[in-house]
């Protein structure tokens, strides 16, 4: 089946399966293609041709090619018309939360994560200090979602999916959710939702067509 979209990425990358899962709640077909991060893929000239900063995911859209997952994000809601805010306040909003979570969730989870499994090392004193920096980020969004089902607009929007992306490797990262009730909540409306799939479903090691 010819697909529109191609996606370039690694089943472990938080941020390809921010942009899989999306395309999969937004019911849209894709190739995808595993990039061997281990093995430097993402690094050679031809990769760099479609990703100038090396790094997944990317995402191949008619002749263009496009980078960095919450850019990405904003690009399939705009022209699909789904999961999009329904005015500039909202569009604002779901901005506001993206670029928090790069700023101030994702790096405490996915850092931690990484030390947890061993991709990355570091002192204990650092190791400590990107801990407590998620849990900081886990209470904001307990905080917001105990007033709120979603977290912009009363639906699931880019904003619910790309912090998901977050948060469903929380656990890895050592992060005991069951202390954040709201979250884990969320956690499971978002599971919920059509098209909902894990990564080695959305992002196995080799190409696929969903």
């Amino acid at each position: 089946m010819t697909t529109r979209f191609k996606l370039y990425g690694h089943q472990r990358s938080g941020p390809t399966y921010k942009v899989a899962l999306a395309l999969s709640l937004f019911g849209e077909p894709f190739e995808y293609e595993h990039v061997d991060l281990p093995k430097g893929a993402q690094k050679e000239p031809g990769y760099l041709e479609k990703n100038r900063f090396g790094q997944v995911p990317c995402l191949y859209d008619g002749a263009h090619h496009f980078c960095q997952s919450a850019s990405i994000l904003q690009y399939i809601a705009e022209i699909l018309k789904k999961f999009d805010g329904k005015n500039a306040e909202e569009h604002a909003r779901i901005r506001e939360w993206m670029f928090w979570d790069f700023d101030r969730l994702a790096p405490g989870i996915y850092r931690s994560r990484a030390f947890a499994l061993g991709f990355r090392k570091a002192d204990p004193a650092v190791v400590d200090s990107y801990k407590a920096e998620g849990e900081a980020g886990l209470k904001v969004l307990e905080e917001h979602l105990s007033k709120q089902a979603w977290l912009v607009g009363g639906k699931p929007t880019i904003a619910d999916i790309d912090i998901y992306g977050v948060i469903f490797h929380a656990a890895a990262g050592g992060f005991n959710l069951a202390r954040f009730p709201k979250i884990s909540a969320w956690k499971s409306r978002v599971e919920a939702l059509p098209g909902y799939a894990i990564p080695e479903e959305l992002c196995p090691i080799g190409p696929r067509a969903a």
